[in-house]
């Protein structure tokens, strides 16, 4: 890639958001019902790579019906408002009526309570007990402490997901995780991240992850470039997470590990985009807050928004579209692509001519900087 000169004691690479790029249509074009969007981690398979953001305004147990009956796979955060109270829909109603102003410090101030391990417990097994694929996520720096509360409750899949994740962190004293230690003893798939460049997502690949997490999530809630000046352009980040994933494989042998894309998914082009630049599956936050029948009932936040010293997002207005199942998998009241998700991929697969994900993921794009 090209490097620019910022000045001349610096230089940088030129980066791109989805917004710079667009697919380009092959020599043909399908039926839309012959095109598969299975997608599968480990031993688990979906009918479909669009998973839930793990943000109290997107899931909730409740709200887990709604994506496993559609075929997908949501995760809860487990360090959110469920583990929290015994009973959250007191503080769901309480961040309902905040005014936008004051979120912040009444955010800080009801996740100001202690997550509780029997809490954690509690929720997995209910979702368990339906017969849910139960997928949970816990910050890096939660992770040592609730681990074994998570795993014994029998999650699934398990999820380390923070703003950046690295294989190799670097502390004067305390525990620190040693990611490839802890997912070697484990029994279950760990899926961590984020991360936006080729060395990092290689390094976490290295530590036997089954899936990572390219970006930094949160999307329309977090401010992670405003407070700590941290960002890179997802459509580039993606795609060097893919190249990575594709050298992973050489050196190990064939081991795959899926490239998950999360952040700035709002709109359904963006998930195509993804898929096309690398991604095995995106994780959407912001698109489900908009739900009739999501826990944020219109309001999007994420656990970044909740840090009690310095916060890193912020609650979001986004109002409501329509139902999880709509939202999803339609059918669509609007033409902006904050609607029928699962449709407007597998008709963006279609016109590009490609049958499965991973065909998808050799569609030639475009660049059209802003």
């Amino acid at each position: 890639m090209t490097d620019v000169e910022v000045g001349r004691a610096k230089r940088a690479r030129v980066a791109y958001s989805f917004d710079d790029v667009s697919l380009v249509p092959s020599r043909r074009t399908r039926d839309m019902e012959l095109v598969n969007l299975n997608w599968k981690i480990d031993a688990y398979t979906f009918s479909h790579p669009i998973i839930a953001a793990p943000m109290d305004s997107v899931v909730s147990p409740e709200s887990t019906k709604s994506f496993a009956a559609a075929g997908g796979l949501s995760i809860l955060n487990l360090e959110g408002i469920w583990t929290r109270y015994e009973d959250p829909t007191p503080m769901l109603a309480e961040i309902a009526k905040l005014p936008i102003a004051e979120a912040t410090r009444a955010l800080q101030r009801i996740y100001s309570e202690p997550i509780k391990g029997e809490l954690i417990t509690r929720r997995i097994s209910e979702l368990r007990d339906q017969g849910y694929t139960v997928a949970g996520s816990l910050s890096p720096q939660r992770t040592a402490q609730f681990a074994q509360d998570v795993v014994k409750a029998g999650v699934d899949i398990f999820v380390i997901r923070g703003t950046t994740v690295s294989a190799e962190h670097v502390s004067e004293g305390g525990d620190v995780l040693n990611l490839k230690e802890f997912i070697y003893k484990l029994d279950v798939p760990v899926i961590v991240g984020g991360c936006a460049t080729y060395t990092a997502a290689l390094h976490l690949m290295r530590t036997g992850a089954a899936g990572v997490l390219v970006g930094f999530g949160g999307g329309a809630a977090h401010t992670t470039r405003d407070v700590l000046g941290v960002r890179v352009p997802m459509a580039s980040a993606v795609a060097d997470v893919a190249a990575a994933r594709r050298d992973y494989m050489d050196e190990s042998g064939g081991r795959y590990v899926s490239v998950i894309a999360d952040g700035s998914m709002g709109r359904s082009g963006d998930v195509a985009k993804a898929i096309a630049l690398g991604a095995d599956a995106v994780v959407v936050g912001s698109a489900f807050a908009r739900a009739t029948d999501a826990p944020g009932q219109g309001r999007h936040w994420g656990l970044e928004a909740t840090h009690p010293d310095l916060p890193r997002g912020e609650m979001v207005e986004l109002g409501t579209a329509g139902t999880l199942s709509e939202i999803l998998s339609g059918p669509s009241h609007t033409a902006d692509g904050t609607m029928n998700l699962i449709g407007a991929l597998r008709r963006a697969m279609a016109t590009c001519g490609y049958q499965d994900l991973k065909e998808f993921q050799r569609c030639e794009v475009v660049v059209t900087p802003n």
